[in-house]
């Protein structure tokens, strides 16, 4: 049979059948429509915890000191320059980036201008030396480098801490939303081995100021992060352990490779810091698993809508069945009678499909738009809620089809399999 007479008949039996056909594409509509917008939010919600709330790289392997070190009796668990030889000598490791924090407590006190308004604060301030090649491409001013003690500490501020001040801090003290552009080249005084609630060490207090270079996702979240030979300086000048280091960042040659890297580094007698890592898992496999759950409701809504396509063809061919007897008798071949009743079922399942589909992406969009209007802001609210990658678009317009196809296929081989002298003799 030629597409063209396929096509004709297919359109003639759907116009007879409206009302069937128009509650079999409902069906199909609901359950691809209700897959395919928990898909998407699934896939939009689990984009801003990976990029926003907790921002990872795979091929970094966080490297810190055992909690309790025995220490060189069992070969391991002191984090010095020979244990950093070690780890960069470690196969597939392609750089390291050693860390200190500043081993003092740290205050700022600052009262004046503060971009258009009068600020007074005191606060407590925890500060991380690091090697400036793990933070180089945020830095905005000048170099991050120690410039001396005599001279302004340059500070990465965490972009995370940015946007919580933004949507919290912020609005609740009437100061000004700020962009890390506008920070750079912001000096503020910072006191080392000076605390408001902790017992400083036994040196000096250290006057410094701090100057604001640039925000980066790898800074220290609840303080500042500066270049590792400041942190020296400052813990020397302190009289504190300047000597081991708080932390090394093994930069992988490839991802692959940094399962072997963790179980090499265990074996050396230290520890991961991969507590970023389990959180941002947890917080997606939580949103994988009630999106999963409402997938499920949803396939189980297109296992319905097939379930009455089925139905609704069956009382179909059985009410054609002379209609169908004729062509037969005229010299159509089963296989024409069994593509008559697929096509009709695939006509049916396409609309639904593609209309499930566009609904879905249609309130996603109004839930978008209500969302930036009358929701507050709140920290690392996203632009979307939702994401569509065309996989998913497609195969919601495919999985109309497949279940209509499928409650079609029983249905099309009994139509196929009547005899046409028993059908038409009565």
């Amino acid at each position: 049979m030629r597409l063209s007479a396929l096509a004709r008949l297919v359109r003639l039996s759907l116009a007879r059948e409206r009302r069937g056909a128009f509650f079999s594409a409902f069906g199909v509509a609901m359950g691809v429509g209700a897959l395919v917008f928990f898909v998407g939010l699934g896939l939009g919600v689990g984009r801003v915890i990976r990029e926003k709330i907790f921002p990872t790289d795979a091929s970094l392997v966080d490297v810190v000191p055992p909690a309790v070190s025995l220490g060189s009796l069992f070969g391991g668990g002191k984090l010095d320059t020979a244990m950093v030889e070690r780890l960069s000598g470690l196969p597939g490791v392609e750089k390291v980036y050693r860390k200190m924090n500043v081993r003092v407590p740290a205050v700022s006190r600052y009262e004046g201008a503060f971009f258009g308004s009068r600020l007074r604060m005191g606060m407590e301030v925890l500060a991380v030396g690091v090697d400036p090649g793990l933070v180089s491409g945020d830095v905005q001013l000048g170099e991050f480098k120690d410039l001396g003690p005599d001279q302004p500490i340059p500070a990465l501020i965490s972009t995370r801490l940015l946007e919580i001040y933004n949507k919290t801090f912020a609005p609740a003290r009437k100061l000004p939303q700020l962009s890390s552009q506008m920070l750079v080249g912001f000096g503020f005084p910072v006191e080392f081995n000076r605390s408001y609630v902790a017992q400083p060490a036994a040196g000096p207090t250290i006057p410094s100021q701090a100057q604001v270079v640039g925000a980066s996702d790898r800074a220290l979240l609840a303080g500042i992060t500066i270049p590792l030979d400041t942190a020296i300086r400052l813990n020397r000048s302190a009289n504190v352990d300047a000597e081991t280091f708080t932390g090394v960042t093994l930069v992988a040659a490839d991802p692959s490779e940094v399962p072997r890297l963790v179980s090499a580094v265990k074996e050396m007698g230290l520890e991961i810091d991969d507590q970023e890592r389990r959180l941002a898992e947890n917080a997606g496999a939580a949103v994988t698993l009630t999106t999963s759950a409402l997938a499920l409701l949803s396939i189980l809504i297109c296992v319905l809508a097939a379930v009455n396509i089925a139905h609704a063809l069956s009382a179909s061919v059985r009410a054609r069945a002379k209609e169908i007897g004729v062509m037969q008798a005229v010299g159509a071949s089963r296989s024409d009678v069994r593509n008559i009743v697929l096509a009709e079922a695939g006509v049916v399942g396409l609309l639904g499909g593609a209309i499930g589909t566009g609904v879905a992406l249609g309130m996603a969009l109004v839930i978008n738009r209500v969302a930036t209007r009358y929701l507050p802001d709140f920290p690392f609210k996203p632009d979307s809620f939702f994401s569509f990658p065309w996989p998913v678009v497609l195969g919601g317009v495919a999985l109309g089809l497949f279940a209509a196809l499928a409650g079609a296929y029983f249905p099309s081989r009994r139509a196929a399999a009547m005899d046409p002298a028993r059908t038409l003799a009565g």
